[in-house]
C-alpha cells in the first residue's frame, strides 16, 4: 500500500509501519494508536465495488434479499438506493458515482455494525478500499488513487500517512428491513448480486451468529451497560452525542417520536424517529418552511401539532398538508453497535427510555 505496509500476520498482532522511509516520514505517522490497530486481512482482500450494477425491485438479480434483510437506503434529489447489508458484508464499501450526481462511498464495517455514507468529492474525488486493518475492530479504509493514507471508518476522515486530520464529509442514510424499504420507495433502485464475484453466496451471513454474540474479534474497551450488539442510533453532537439503542427504543411502542435536545441543526432543534415493523431509527430537523414543527404518536401514528400531517419513519409526510414533504436528515445520524458507538464516541450520553 505505497509506503504503508503490515508486517506478517498473527492473532491480535499490532499494526506496525515499515519500512520508515526518510523522505516521507508522514507516511509512517498515525494521529491515533497504532496499539489499537489490528490486521484483519491482507490489503483488497476484502474487495470493495466501484459502481456495481442495480436493478428494480422484483428483478431475478434481487432474489437473494430477504424481506427482513436490512439495507442501507440513500436518497439524492429524487433518486434512491438501497445497498443490503448482504452485499456490504462480504464487500464493505460500495463506490457509487450515478446516484444525483454525487460521488458516494456507502460503507458498513460488520465487525462493529456501523453503516456510513462520505461524500468523496471533497475528499479528492477518492475512490475507497478495504485495507484490510482494523481500528478498534472498524473498518480502515485506504483510497486506491492514493495509496498514502488510512481512513477509519467511524473516525471520519484520515488518521494515518500524508492526508492525517482530512475530514471526510457524511452523507446521511437509513437503515430498516427490504421490505420496509421498498414499500415506502416503490421505484428504488437495488444492488443487484451480480457483482463478478460469482462464489460470493449474499443469502449467508458470512459471520455466522456474530451480530447477536457477545463477543468481539480484536480487544478493545467495552461499555457493558447495554448489550455489545445491541444496534444503535447514533447522533454525533458537539459534546460527543447521544445514542439510542434499539431496544430502548423498542420500549416506547411500535411507532415512537424522542425530542433530541442534545443536537441542533443550523435550521433548529432534531427529533428521532422509531419504527419497530421497519426496525429503523433515524434523526431529522424539524423545521420545515422555517416552522419548527413539533412531533407525538397519535393511534401509531407520527403526526405533527402544527399542520396534524402524518410522517414516516423515513422523514416523508403521508398525509396532510405536508404530505410529500420531507424532513432533512441529520448526517451526523448512523447506525452501529452499542459497543462501537460507546467505544469512539467520547463523551458521549446513553439515552433511556423514560
Amino acid at each position: 500500500m505505497g509506503a504503508l505496509l503490515v508486517a506478517g500476520c498473527t492473532e491480535y498482532e499490532p499494526f506496525t509501519l515499515l519500512p520508515f522511509n526518510p523522505d516521507s516520514p508522514q507516511d509512517t505517522y498515525c494521529s491515533i494508536s497504532t496499539a489499537e490497530i489490528f490486521i484483519g486481512s491482507a490489503q483488497d482482500a476484502i474487495p470493495a465495488l466501484t459502481n456495481p450494477r442495480i436493478v428494480a425491485p422484483g428483478h431475478a438479480e434481487t432474489a437473494y434479499i430477504g424481506d427482513n434483510d436490512r439495507v442501507i437506503g440513500i436518497r439524492a434529489g429524487v433518486d434512491a438506493l438501497a445497498i443490503p447489508l448482504s452485499i456490504l458484508r462480504y464487500h464493505e464499501i460500495v463506490n457509487v458515482d450515478f446516484l444525483g450526481g454525487l460521488q458516494l462511498a456507502v460503507t458498513h464495517c460488520p465487525l462493529t455494525g456501523s453503516s456510513l455514507a462520505f461524500d468523496r468529492g471533497p475528499a479528492g474525488d477518492a475512490e475507497f478500499g478495504v485495507s484490510g486493518l482494523l481500528y478498534r475492530n472498524n473498518l480502515m479504509m485506504y483510497d486506491r488513487n492514493s495509496e498514502e493514507s488510512l481512513w477509519p471508518q467511524m473516525v471520519r476522515g484520515a488518521r494515518c500517512g500524508s492526508r492525517d486530520g482530512t475530514a471526510l464529509q457524511m452523507h446521511p442514510v437509513v437503515e430498516m428491513t427490504w421490505s420496509a424499504w421498498r414499500e415506502m420507495h416503490p421505484t428504488t433502485w437495488v444492488v443487484s448480486d451480480a457483482t463478478g464475484y460469482p462464489n460470493n453466496n449474499y443469502q449467508i451471513h458470512p459471520y455466522g451468529d456474530y451480530d447477536e454474540n457477545d463477543e468481539v474479534s480484536w480487544p478493545t474497551a467495552i461499555d457493558t451497560r447495554r448489550h455489545p450488539k445491541e444496534r444503535t442510533l447514533g447522533v454525533i453532537d458537539a459534546s460527543g452525542g447521544v445514542g439510542y439503542p434499539f431496544g430502548e427504543l423498542e420500549s416506547l411502542g411500535p411507532i415512537a417520536v424522542v425530542d433530541h435536545a442534545g443536537v441542533t441543526s443550523a435550521q433548529g432543534g432534531t427529533v428521532v424517529f422509531w419504527d419497530g415493523a421497519a426496525r429503523s431509527a433515524m434523526a431529522y430537523s424539524r423545521v420545515v418552511d422555517a416552522t419548527e414543527l413539533s412531533f407525538s404518536v397519535v393511534a401509531d401514528q407520527i403526526v405533527d401539532a402544527e399542520t396534524s400531517s402524518t410522517w414516516r419513519v423515513d422523514g416523508v409526510a403521508t398525509s396532510g398538508p405536508l404530505a410529500g414533504r420531507r424532513l432533512d436528515e441529520v448526517a451526523e445520524a448512523y447506525v452501529a453497535f452499542w459497543f462501537a458507538w460507546a467505544g469512539f464516541e467520547s463523551g458521549q450520553t446513553l439515552w433511556e427510555a423514560p
